[in-house]
């Protein structure tokens, strides 16, 4: 069967083609799928049938688009059995004031196999880690640490409970920002106010503001101040440009524009949660979906959209009980957004327009959020729990994180993804955790854009993933032989947990086996021409 492809617009102008699809059993016979203009769901009657078995994914893909996140590749998901399988290009903007990861490929399983999760350690002297993203190939965390003659620095993770100090930054008391950019990773810093927590205030006075450039070992670049900044409060990659914002008041809003120039952008206009009056209003917690950025605010229950010139107040989240928005995930193709002091996520459904979710627990603030291997989890205050969606406006208890006694506040602060785990920060013991729905591997690189072969292969006891004919990465010690994948779920192209692919699939095929390098490589004779 000859491949052939056309290109049509969705989804604001993204492009997705995808070309005749091809179903690969053991046997030569092939099914045909057809061209689609938009992400294809396949009914489970019509779906393969991979139950407990072998099986490989192959596609051509590209994702080039500069404004918006990518999501799945392929993805069949059960949200009820907790059932399925995705292969998706991942990244993680809005974990709080992280860009938790940026163009990660990811290759996951699951059959309702959590596990317990288990204690990293504590990076330095960390009352808590602000910020944690994920960069070729590591871990990073930055930290608050708030002693006298102590100061924030970047760890980078070792395994086990082990760290690395990749250095100091302006001797601010944390580093509260991080987010890979053109191959760099980039950091904020700021003088956290701890009593915000109900803790004894640091000691530490010293402002920071500055975002700074890693250069490797302990070494560290400044990229400059934000103007009339103590604080960074958030950082993301928006249109190909680094913006910035501030954690406390004055109201800043900035875009990096190389060398140690911030350029000030217009603030976020909107009402005082407690006079109405309109003025400006803080942006801390930035993300991109859909096209704009958005960002969530300390200065009232609200969400603001930029466009690249403007802002707009995209209204009130739920009703005047919630006072901030803390951070943001993409769950199957839609933005949502968390909140104190209410303990409630809300869904963004248009401007003036969300729709409540469900509170996790008792809980008053919802703070980190991820998508991790189809699940939608999200950490809490006053308890640091982390709590699962289960759909339908009900959320479950997963584990409890932070036990610390004779404290008002415990937080599960920020969540980033590494090595197929899924990791959480919390305050007030200063460690982080990691644990796993299922089983997941992934490419902790930046994909580059333009066109690429990728390949995941899935055993009974490994998941591999190949990019250009390379394996680059690939997971140990499980056994999946009684794990089985089928469900009533759609098979889905171009869309899944994570949201719309937002790019374009070629040569898509799924083998009811293992692909042997050998066919891998057939594979890059037939790359797209444009």
């Amino acid at each position: 069967m000859k491949p052939t492809s056309t290109r049509h617009s969705f989804l604001r102008s993204t492009v997705l083609a995808l070309s005749s699809f091809s179903l690969h059993a053991a046997e030569p016979a092939a099914q045909a799928w057809p061209r689609v203009d938009q992400p294809l769901s396949i009914a489970s009657d019509q779906a393969p049938k991979l139950g407990t078995g072998d099986f490989s994914v192959s596609v051509w893909a590209r994702a080039d688009a500069m404004d918006r996140v990518t999501g799945d590749l392929l993805s069949r998901y059960d949200t009820k059995k907790k059932r399925g399988f995705h292969l998706t290009l991942k990244s993680a903007p809005g974990a709080t004031a992280s860009q938790a990861g940026w163009r990660h490929l990811q290759f996951g399983i699951d059959d309702d196999k959590p596990s317990a999760w288990r204690d990293c350690g504590q990076p330095g002297k960390a009352l808590f880690a602000f910020t944690m993203a994920t960069h070729e190939g590591a871990l990073y965390a930055g930290t608050c640490e708030p002693g006298a003659g102590d100061s924030g620095h970047v760890y980078r993770y070792e395994g086990g409970e082990r760290w690395t100090d990749c250095g100091g930054l302006d001797g601010s008391n944390s580093v509260t920002a991080l987010a890979a950019h053109d191959g760099a990773l980039y950091a904020g810093t700021g003088k956290y106010r701890v009593a915000g927590s109900h803790l004894p205030e640091s000691q530490n006075v010293k402002l920071g503001g500055h975002v700074f450039r890693y250069e490797g070992g302990t070494k560290w670049v400044d990229c400059g101040q934000l103007p009339d900044t103590e604080a960074v409060g958030g950082l993301v990659v928006f249109q190909g440009r680094l913006f910035a914002s501030s954690l406390y008041k004055p109201a800043g809003f900035f875009r990096y524009e190389g060398g140690t120039k911030w350029t000030r952008l217009p603030d976020a206009i909107g009402p005082d949660y407690q006079t109405g009056e309109m003025g400006p209003r803080r942006v801390v917690s930035l993300t991109v979906h859909d096209g704009f950025l958005y960002a969530s605010s300390y200065d009232g229950g609200r969400v603001y959209r930029f466009d690249g010139k403007a802002w707009t107040d995209c209204g009130q989240v739920g009703d005047s009980t919630n006072t901030q928005t803390y951070a943001f995930t993409s769950y199957e193709g839609r933005l949502h957004v968390a909140t104190w002091r209410s303990g409630r996520v809300f869904r963004f459904e248009d401007v003036g327009r969300w729709t409540d979710t469900g509170r996790l627990g008792e809980e008053l603030e919802v703070m980190g959020m991820m998508v991790h291997n189809g699940r939608f989890i999200a950490g809490t205050l006053p308890l640091a729990q982390v709590h699962t969606y289960d759909g339908d406006c009900k959320w479950s208890l997963w584990q409890r994180l932070d036990l610390t006694p004779d404290v008002e506040y415990r937080r599960a602060w920020t969540m980033a993804e590494h090595a197929g785990e899924v990791f959480c920060s919390t305050l007030p013991s200063g460690k982080v955790w990691a644990a796993r729905h299922g089983r997941q591997v992934a490419w902790d690189h930046s994909l580059a854009s333009g066109w690429h072969h990728i390949a995941a292969v899935k055993t009974a006891t490994r998941l591999t993933l190949h990019v250009d004919g390379k394996q680059v990465a690939e997971s140990t010690g499980f056994d999946a032989s009684s794990w089985t994948l089928d469900s009533d779920a759609p098979l889905r192209l171009g869309a899944g947990m994570n949201g719309p692919f937002n790019g374009e699939l070629r040569d898509l095929q799924i083998h009811r086996r293992v692909l042997p390098d050998a066919e891998i490589q057939t594979a890059l004779t037939r790359k797209p021409d444009k």
